[in-house]
């Protein structure tokens, strides 16, 4: 009987890689916690370790979600990253209307779906059509990476496997797109893609020049700028736009995304707010250079 023995290899640095945000205080959604648990029922064991600790050290350069398919980059101990490839078999169209046809029954979960959300039990929806929406063993999914590693998956590919479920935990649907579909596209087989009402029935207006006189402008208020301005205070929720559109995919920062935009925005409000009521910061190193280069002059 012979045995194969692989010496640890130690992995080159990425520059930029993107790196796994799990650990860091966030609480995942159920169904990032699904992929999870579907991972954990493959019995990858270790490989899934090994593959954790290389989606954190951000040792995958690139990750792209196609209908069907994940193609990356991860970067090993050799000089060129290792390809990876993870297929998923994609629903056909007859059974993407299956599902269509079960979803007109189920309003309150129709609903969830125009809104954004994903239901907790979308996981019925698949089943009453016979259907699974993550795959329900690991031949489901036809995995390849170029590395040397006998075993499959290796942990190129289980690294790949953990940002997948951290994309899954931003962006729900792209399982949807994975298995050959989006959201848009089972609403519209079910016949519930609203049209926003009175898109159509109001014409666009045809672009009109700016007024010359600055009254006009203001609206009758004279120069009226700090009138017509109105009110303005610090917003009592830091990052407000960021926190609705949602966390960036495949971040590749140290630091979690949101986190770094709202520490950004309560910095930067504090300024604005100076910067709106035109009051002067003695604390500005970049003000004070320029009052010593002018007394230089």
């Amino acid at each position: 009987m012979s045995f194969y023995y692989y010496t640890p290899s130690t992995p080159r640095p990425v520059k930029g890689g993107i790196r796994s945000q799990s650990g860091r205080g966030r609480e995942k959604s159920w169904w990032a916690e699904r992929w999870m648990a579907v991972l954990d029922g493959f019995g990858m064991g270790a490989r899934l370790d090994r593959g954790r600790s290389y989606a954190r050290r951000g040792q995958v350069v690139s990750v792209d979600v196609g209908r069907g398919a994940v193609t990356a980059k991860v970067q090993g101990s050799r000089r060129q990253p290792y390809l990876v490839s993870i297929g998923v078999r994609q629903l056909s169209p007859s059974e993407w209307e299956r599902l269509a046809a079960e979803l007109v029954g189920r309003p309150a979960m129709a609903a969830e779906l125009l809104a954004g959300r994903m239901p907790k039990n979308i996981e019925e929806l698949f089943a009453s059509a016979g259907l699974s929406l993550f795959p329900g063993r690991s031949g489901d999914m036809n995995t390849v990476c170029n590395c040397p590693d006998w075993a499959n998956p290796c942990k190129h590919i289980a690294a790949v496997y953990i940002l997948l479920g951290e994309e899954f935990d931003r962006d729900p649907f792209v399982i949807f797109k994975m298995r050959g579909s989006g959201r848009d596209g089972i609403l519209e087989m079910a016949g519930l893609h609203l049209e926003p009402e009175g898109e159509k029935a109001m014409p666009a207006e045809p672009p009109q020049p700016l007024p010359a006189d600055p009254a006009e402008f203001w609206g009758g208020a004279g120069s009226g700028a700090p009138e017509a301005a109105g009110t303005a205070e610090v917003p009592a929720m830091a990052a407000a736009l960021p926190k609705r559109l949602g966390g960036f995919p495949f971040w590749r920062g140290g630091e979690d995304f949101m986190s770094a935009m709202e520490g950004a925005y309560q910095a930067a409000s504090p300024a604005g707010m100076g910067a709106f009521l035109g009051e002067d910061s003695d604390e500005d190193p970049a003000r004070e250079d320029s009052g010593r280069d002018k007394k230089n002059l």
